[in-house]
């Protein structure tokens, strides 16, 4: 199936300071491209991969898994470390839940984590009907689209096929294990109000990292898809700041494209 208009990877050459953005669970590289660009004009060398089964239809998602996802991200990291002396990792929901395995998987091969309302669980009673509901129910509603800012849209799917769903869950429960792994500076950045996922679940990706380097932040106006809403010019400020402070002169480089 082709990709939907917008819903493009992004990739950027630009100096020696990579940073691997990961988009969300149903969304695209859509909601983080403001991002990527806003990186890629102050000279980082910038990833934003389309995860496989996303930016298409939920028929296609409905076929893959979190090991089709964390493998492209894995994939792109590796890339960006080849080329690049110092590799950030960053994400939205899902995507901060991929930025922290591939931190405790990669470790001194990650300079720093930003992570934007990053997904820990699924919570309430549903998900554990998930094993057998998702052999009796294809789809449940979307989870797209929770901006507060009028006239702000998120490309993302209308629906979430369960059995992408159950394997969300299993990846929750694996990288949660995996967090006191995770020991490079990291910056949190959570809204206020997020109507997708709860603020418990920045609060436990604090508590179980084992970073000394940790810095959180309130986003006041926006709501989940925080990167595309009131504060998004924030978090890229904040971001951009927390990466230049961690690899120094990274502005300085430019983002001439190198052979």
């Amino acid at each position: 199936m082709p990709v939907l208009p917008g819903a493009e990877p992004f990739r950027h050459e630009g100096g020696e300071t990579g940073v691997l953005l990961c988009h969300g669970f149903t969304g695209s590289p859509q909601s983080l491209r403001p991002w990527a660009e806003y990186l890629a004009e102050r000279g980082l060398t910038v990833s934003l991969p389309l995860l496989p089964g996303h930016g298409t239809r939920w028929e296609d998602m409905a076929l893959t898994g979190w090991q089709d996802w964390y493998a492209e991200v894995d994939r792109e990291l590796r890339a960006l470390r080849e080329r690049c002396t110092e590799v950030f990792v960053a994400g939205l929901s899902m995507g901060g839940a991929l930025a922290l395995r591939l931190a405790a998987k990669h470790g001194e091969g990650v300079t720093g984590v930003v992570v934007v309302n990053p997904a820990n669980r699924m919570h309430g009673l549903a998900p554990y009907a998930l094993p057998v509901a998702r052999h009796l129910l294809r789809t449940t509603p979307g989870i797209a689209d929770d901006i507060k800012k009028e006239g702000a849209h998120e490309l993302g799917y209308t629906r979430v096929p369960l059995h992408s769903a159950h394997s969300l869950r299993k990846f929750f429960r694996l990288v949660d294990g995996e967090l006191p792994q995770v020991t490079q500076p990291l910056l949190l950045l959570r809204s206020a109000e997020d109507h997708v996922v709860p603020s418990v679940d920045s609060a436990l990706v604090l508590s179980r990292v084992s970073s000394t380097d940790v810095s959180e932040i309130v986003l006041e106006q926006s709501y989940h898809v925080a990167t595309l809403d009131h504060d998004a010019e924030r978090i890229f400020e904040e971001s951009f700041a927390f990466m230049d402070r961690l690899a120094p002169g990274i502005g300085k480089e430019g983002t001439a494209a190198r052979g």
